[in-house]
């Protein structure tokens, strides 16, 4: 009987590990990429099309290009500007960047973590509002490509607000 060494698969990533940041490609010059306050899910979703022609010997496949589709979902903050910047985007039609960082999964440098960066277009924004539950804000954006992996930036800060709140010591602030 063949043995399977469990422990290679002994710890998963959790949810909340992965983020997403993004930023408008016409601000890479003077912003810091931002996540999306509240995000309740995030996916990637990747495809390829393919044609099929007949053949007297059978079926002859041809691949296309790889399509990648993102999408997340937040409930609304009072005074968000992330959400506002990328529903202006779909009007407008500006390229976003976005990076896909697993925080559980350290890079090479200090705030360094695995990251795969896609350049990507909005395609959807949808809003829902209940008389019961938080606002609801949906995206979708359609990549360039199938993203490039490498090594992304996190801050401390930002490492802080994607975790709500930072680590905050007994002491008096002021003191």
């Amino acid at each position: 009987m063949k043995r399977i060494n469990l422990q290679m698969y002994a710890e998963t990533v959790h949810g909340k590990k992965i983020a997403f940041l993004y930023r408008l490609l016409s601000d890479a010059a003077t912003a810091t990429a931002a996540h999306v306050a509240f995000t309740t899910e995030n996916s990637v979703t990747m495809s390829r099309d393919a044609d099929t022609v007949a053949t007297k010997d059978g079926a002859v496949r041809t691949p296309g290009e790889v399509e990648t589709e993102i999408s997340t979902t937040a409930l609304l903050a009072v005074g968000d500007t992330m959400i506002s910047k990328l529903k202006a985007a779909l009007v407008s039609g500006e390229k976003v960047e976005v990076w896909r960082v697993n925080l559980a999964e350290k890079g090479t440098g200090d705030n360094k973590f695995k990251a795969t960066y896609y350049q990507a277009y909005v395609t959807e924004f949808e809003e829902t509002s209940s008389a019961e539950d938080h606002v609801e804000c949906s995206l979708t954006f359609g990549a360039e490509g199938a993203g490039v992996d490498g090594e992304a930036t996190v801050t401390t800060e930002q490492q802080e607000m994607i975790e709500l709140y930072g680590f905050t010591d007994t002491t008096a602030k002021g003191a």
